[in-house]
């Protein structure tokens, strides 16, 4: 089963946020954006909600057979000297397309175009784990998230 949680998570990181496609996504009027990938009566889905912009915060939630399987909650923010957020954005949506096999939380642990930077740390495995991301800018830092999370409802009740 994690070997298969792991293909899954490996192929939203082409399809869910880093494939840049807003068009698809779910505005709500709470604020929220929704992006889905698969529909909650397959055997694998998906379902991110974040809110905000800026700073923003989410959660993320694979689901199996239609229940909670495999969560991860972030929250971030690009610095405040900052005030071209697309270059910020779309450079982070390029680095979270290339999640590595083993551990494909978010991005790779390192990653670089031109003069921006993208560095990923994580501890522990796909069932629990924490992890810190951020994008510098000529070395200095721009960007910065946080994130952690693991299985979910994995005991049965008795």
């Amino acid at each position: 089963m994690k070997q298969k949680l792991l293909e899954v998570l490996r192929t939203i990181a082409k399809e869910g946020y880093a494939s840049g496609k807003e068009d698809q996504w779910i505005k709500g009027t709470d604020g929220s954006t929704t992006i889905l990938w698969g529909k909650l009566e397959d055997e694998w889905s998906m379902k991110d909600v974040f809110y905000g912009g800026e700073p923003y915060g989410g959660v993320e939630v694979v689901f199996h057979q239609g229940k909670p399987f495999w969560t991860m909650v972030y929250y971030g923010y690009v610095v405040p000297e900052i005030t071209d957020l697309g270059q910020i954005y779309s450079f982070l949506q390029k680095a979270l397309s290339n999640r590595p096999e083993e551990m494909p939380l978010r991005g790779p642990q390192n990653y670089s175009q031109g003069d921006l930077t993208y560095s990923n740390g994580w501890e522990g495995d796909i069932d629990s784990y924490k992890g810190k991301e951020e994008i510098t800018l000529n070395g200095k830092k721009v960007y910065e998230a946080q994130y952690l999370g693991g299985y979910v409802d994995q005991r049965s009740e008795e």
